[in-house]
C-alpha cells in the first residue's frame, strides 16, 4: 500500500522572522505584509494571540490592543530560500518532496517502501523532525495514506504521528476542526451559522448544495475530505548544484594567476544560473594546496548576476587569504585544486536583462579587430556566408563584406541536425567515369564506399557560366559516400563533363 508523509513548519514566515530576532520570542511577536499602518498581520504566534492579535488585523490596530508587539516583514525571496533549502533537507529521508504551491511550511513526502529501509515509520518520521529542529524549525510529521488525511492531521498533532491503517486517518481527519485548516473567515462563519465546525459535520453536506451556497471554495475542501477530489504526488525535480570542479597542471601560488583561474570558471555559471532564473547570493571558494583544503565564503550585499563585481570580491579575499598566511609559500607550493560553488537566489527580470546586455563577449573589441583586419587587407578582407536563391549548391550562398561583430540570436531545434560544409568550388576527382558509385573509392587505399542516392540536380544553365570546354549545361548525380576513415563525402557526376567531383563533407 501507497505510503505519503505531510512534514509541516507551522508558520514557516514567522519562525523565520524570529530565527533572526530570538529576542522577540518571549514577547508578542507578529509578520506583516509592509511595516506601515495600515498593513495586514499575516501570522501571530501564542503570545500574540493570547494578547487579541489575530492574522488579518491591521498593524496600527494590533499596536493598539497589544502596545509591545515586535512585529516586522519577511520577504518572499526569504521564503522562497528557506523553503528550497528545507526541501533539499527532506531529499535525504525520500527521493520525492512535493512543497505546497499555496501554504509554504507544507511539504508531502513519498513514504512507500521506505519501512523496508527503515527500522519503523515512526524512527524516519521522528529522523525528519530531528534534522528540521536541528535547522532550527520547529516541524510536525505526519505518516497516513492520503494527501488531505496527513495534512489535516499535521495541523494539529504535535512532533510525530503515524497512521498504522486509512480507517484510522480517516477517523482523525474528520475530527478536525474547519479554523484550524486555514479555511476563510468568511466561509468559516457561513458554515458556523449552520453548525458545521468540524470537517465530519462538513462532510455531510451535500457536494451540489455547497457548491451553489458557498462558492467552489467549499465544493472543493468537500472534495477534497471525501477523497473524490484525488490528485497523485507532484514531486519537485531534484536542481543540480551549480559548481565546477578543477584540477590545475601545475601548483599555482601566485593570488593573481588564480583569479585569472577563478574568473574563467565564473562566467559560464553565472550563465546557468541566469538560464534558471536565478542570481548569485553566496559564493563558496575551495581552494586545496598539498593535502589541505581551504574555504572561502564570498556573500554579495545582495544576490547578483555582476560578474566584474564578484571578481573584484575574490579579488580582495585571495590578497587576504595570502596575508594571512604570513610569508611566501615555497616554490614547490601552491593550489592544485579549485573547487567553486554557487548559492541561488532567485534573480530579478532587471538582472537577467543586464546580463543579456552586458554579455560576457567583447563586441565592441571584435567590432574594433574588424576595422584592423579591413585597413590591412582590404573591405572584403572580412566577409560572412549569407543564403540566396539558386539552383545549384554552390549558388545558394553568398559573401557579404562584414563591418561590425553583432550578437548571436541562436534557435532552439528539437532535432539535431549534420551540417554540410560546402567547398567553394568543387574539387575534380581524377577516377574512371564509367566506375559505379558502389564500387567507387575516394583514396587509394580506400575500401569501398557505402553510398547514399542518387541525388539529381539538372538545370540552370542560364546560371552556370561556360567552361573552358564551352559547356553551360549542369546535370549532377549526387551520392553520399563513405571513407576508408569513416569519413562522410558528398560528391557528384557531372554528366556533361563526364567526371566525378567532390563538393563537401558532412559533420
Amino acid at each position: 500500500m501507497e505510503r505519503l508523509a505531510c512534514a509541516e513548519i507551522p508558520a514557516l514566515p514567522l519562525q523565520l522572522l524570529l530565527r533572526g530576532h530570538p529576542e522577540w520570542r518571549r514577547h508578542p511577536s507578529a509578520v506583516v505584509a509592509e511595516d506601515l499602518p495600515q498593513s495586514p498581520v499575516l501570522w501571530v504566534n501564542a503570545q500574540a494571540r493570547d494578547g487579541g492579535v489575530v492574522p488579518g488585523l491591521r498593524y496600527g490596530s494590533a499596536l493598539a490592543i497589544v502596545p509591545d508587539l515586535r512585529a516586522a516583514a519577511v520577504a518572499p525571496a526569504d521564503i522562497i530560500r528557506a523553503v528550497d533549502a528545507v526541501t533539499g533537507r527532506l531529499r535525504r529521508f525520500s527521493p520525492d518532496i512535493e512543497p505546497a504551491q499555496e501554504e509554504p511550511g507544507v511539504f508531502w513526502l513519498d513514504a512507500s517502501g521506505l519501512q523496508h529501509l527503515h527500522a519503523s515509520l515512526d524512527r524516519w518520521a521522528e529522523g525528519i523532525r530531528s534534522d528540521l529542529a536541528r535547522a532550527g524549525y520547529d516541524a510536525v510529521v505526519v505518516v497516513g495514506f492520503t494527501r488531505f488525511g496527513t495534512y489535516a492531521a499535521a495541523r494539529v498533532a504535535r512532533g510525530v504521528r503515524v497512521f498504522a491503517d486509512p480507517d484510522e486517518e480517516r477517523a482523525a481527519a474528520r475530527r478536525v476542526l474547519l479554523r484550524d485548516l486555514r479555511v476563510p473567515p468568511e466561509m468559516l462563519d457561513a458554515l458556523g451559522r449552520l453548525g458545521v465546525r468540524t470537517v465530519d459535520e462538513l462532510l455531510r453536506l451535500p457536494a451540489g448544495g455547497l457548491l451553489e451556497r458557498f462558492g467552489a471554495a467549499a465544493a472543493r475542501l468537500h472534495r477534497q475530505a471525501s477523497g473524490d477530489l484525488w490528485s497523485p504526488l507532484a514531486p519537485r525535480p531534484a536542481i543540480e548544484p551549480v559548481h565546477r570542479h578543477l584540477i590545475l597542471d601545475a601548483p599555482e601560488a601566485d593570488a593573481q594567476r588564480l583569479l585569472f583561474i577563478v574568473k574563467h570558471i565564473l562566467h559560464p555559471l553565472l550563465a546557468r544560473l541566469a538560464s534558471r532564473g536565478q542570481a548569485l547570493a553566496a559564493l563558496e571558494l575551495r581552494l586545496r594546496a598539498g593535502k589541505e583544503w581551504s574555504a572561502h565564503v564570498i556573500r554579495p550585499a545582495a544576490p547578483t548576476l555582476d560578474a566584474v563585481r564578484l571578481a573584484d570580491l575574490v579579488r580582495l579575499r585571495l590578497e587576504t587569504a595570502r596575508v594571512d598566511a604570513g610569508a611566501a609559500p615555497p616554490r614547490n607550493a601552491g593550489v592544485t585544486e579549485v573547487s567553486v560553488e554557487c548559492a541561488a537566489a532567485p534573480a530579478s527580470p532587471e538582472q537577467l536583462a543586464l546580463l543579456a546586455e552586458h554579455s560576457a563577449r567583447d563586441l565592441e573589441a571584435g567590432t574594433r579587430a574588424i576595422d584592423r583586419l579591413r585597413a590591412r587587407y582590404g573591405d572584403d578582407g572580412v566577409v560572412c556566408a549569407v543564403l540566396r536563391d539558386g539552383h545549384l549548391p554552390e549558388a545558394r550562398f553568398g559573401w557579404v563584406p562584414v563591418t561590425h561583430v553583432s550578437a548571436p540570436r541562436p534557435r532552439r531545434l528539437e532535432t539535431q541536425s549534420l551540417v554540410r560544409r560546402i567547398f567553394a568550388r568543387p574539387v575534380p576527382l581524377h577516377m574512371p567515369a564509367d566506375l559505379r558509385p558502389a564500387t567507387m573509392k575516394l583514396k587509394p587505399a580506400a575500401a569501398e564506399s557505402a553510398v547514399a542516392g542518387p541525388f539529381i540536380v539538372s538545370g540552370g544553365w542560364w546560371a552556370v557560366p561556360p567552361r573552358e570546354d564551352g559547356v553551360r549545361e549542369a546535370h549532377r548525380t549526387y551520392y553520399f559516400m563513405e571513407g576508408a576513415q569513416g569519413e562522410l563525402w558528398w560528391a557528384f557526376y557531372d554528366q556533361a563533363r563526364r567526371r566525378w567531383y567532390l563538393h563537401g563533407r558532412v559533420e
